[in-house]
């Protein structure tokens, strides 16, 4: 798949970006570039290839799950404006 210079022109007015007739051109060619890659990136051959989550075999060191801070519910339920059954009121906002 490759760009023309009207379809980099649509995609920035679509994104609310202003580019100038050179800067069109250059968007236009480093997009092809991209498009370019993710193509011989998909000629790529992965039948068998787990995926992963990382680049290295690395473990993930994690702290231990445990909660550290005090429980302050009922203090922030006392200064809200409204509440009901323990949860916030908000006025409503999409009509």
């Amino acid at each position: 798949m490759s760009l023309d210079l009207d379809q980099v022109r649509r995609i920035a007015d679509l994104a609310r970006i202003a580019l100038a007739e050179g800067e069109a051109e250059r968007v236009r060619d480093e997009l092809n570039g991209v498009f370019a890659l993710i193509g011989r990136m998909q000629a790529v051959d992965a039948a068998g290839v787990e995926p992963m989550a990382h680049g290295q075999d690395l473990a993930q060191r994690l702290r231990e799950d445990r909660v550290t801070e005090a429980d302050r519910h009922a203090d922030f339920q006392k200064i809200a404006p409204e509440t009901e059954a323990g949860l916030y009121l908000v006025p409503k906002v999409i009509e």
